[in-house]
């Protein structure tokens, strides 16, 4: 058993939630699924608890209710080998109602926040050449998705 792990609440699309995930992300899988018993008429067999892991990270989602809703104060940052592994979580992950935010963030369609960043980006930003580090962080400032090459061109300009 992991030491910590992250429990998302949910209004009533846990499952939806769920199974979303594990079809994007290649390396997951559904652990367990504790549904509603019956003296909770109203719920009755829907999901209470899942259990899910992503890259051999374990996370709980909860069907609590909607008194609760994500937002950009906690987000889970993807890193990404290159720009085709960029554009594939960012694609899946803003499909069907996500929208793009800027600097390499972007909300799902359930609200919760996720930063696509290539590992190069870090690299980059901190370049001994300060001057370079900052091209490139300008650069990002620009962007919604990450484009590595823009960011690799904008830190090899010279001035």
């Amino acid at each position: 058993m992991q030491k910590i792990t992250p429990f998302l609440w949910f209004d009533n699309n846990a499952e939806e939630a769920m199974n979303f995930y594990t079809s994007v992300f290649k390396n997951s899988k559904i652990v367990k699924v504790t549904r509603y018993p019956d003296s909770v008429p109203a719920r009755t067999g829907t999901v209470l608890t899942g259990t899910m892991q992503i890259e051999g990270q374990e996370f709980v989602l909860l069907n609590g209710g909607p008194q609760f809703k994500f937002t950009e104060a906690i987000s889970f940052v993807v890193n990404c080998e290159n720009q085709e592994e960029v554009d594939y979580y960012w694609n899946k992950l803003t499909a069907d109602g996500g929208s793009e935010v800027e600097c390499g963030w972007l909300k799902d369609k359930f609200g919760l926040c996720w930063q696509i960043v290539p590992t190069i980006l870090f690299k980059l930003l901190g370049d001994p050449d300060r001057d370079k580090a900052k091209r490139a962080m300008d650069a990002m400032m620009k962007m919604k998705k990450i484009d590595i090459e823009t960011l690799k061109r904008a830190a090899q300009e010279s001035k």
